[in-house]
């Protein structure tokens, strides 16, 4: 594990130095990971893209991407594009990415079954923002909005995100 790394430990998510609370999935953490399974999948885990809603805050850091009104994450494994980014509407399963609701106006991406989806091995697993604390996900980590905030611009392409 190296100082950049973010490592979910059971007290949090250690970074830098801190240790930011967190929540993960309903269903724990898991080796064996499975769509609707609720678990957050224990493994080393790139970091590969960050999004942010325009509308509601700035740039986080200089490679993150806006997420746009027609933007959706697929997660229906008949899908061609199970586990990839669509445009709504789409035909298949999907989130919303552009959402009423703050969890996703800050989103980095990691790379859990992607780009090459495994069908049922889980969609995204997302570094978002909170419904509060306690309040499991299902799969992906989740912080306070401040804490996501202080995050975002401190990550490099080199930082990983370590489930132990």
């Amino acid at each position: 594990m190296g100082p950049r790394d973010l490592v979910l430990t059971p007290m949090g998510l250690r970074f830098a130095g801190r240790v930011l609370p967190c929540t993960i999935g309903r269903g724990g953490v898991t080796g064996r990971k499975r769509e609707g399974d609720g678990a957050t999948p224990r493994g080393v885990h790139r970091l590969v893209g960050m999004l942010y809603r325009p509308d509601r805050m700035a740039r986080p850091a200089d490679w993150a991407l806006p997420i746009r009104p027609r933007d959706g994450w697929s997660d229906d494994v008949r899908d061609p594009d199970y586990n990839l980014m669509v445009t709504r509407p789409h035909g298949f399963g999907h989130e919303r990415l552009w959402r009423a609701d703050p969890l996703y106006d800050l989103v980095i991406l990691t790379d859990w079954n992607w780009p090459s989806a495994r069908r049922g091995a889980g969609s995204a697993i997302f570094i978002h923002q909170w419904r509060g604390p306690g309040r499991a996900t299902e799969g992906c980590v989740a912080l306070s909005r401040a804490d996501l905030r202080w995050l975002a611009p401190r990550i490099r392409y080199e930082t990983r995100l370590i489930v132990v």
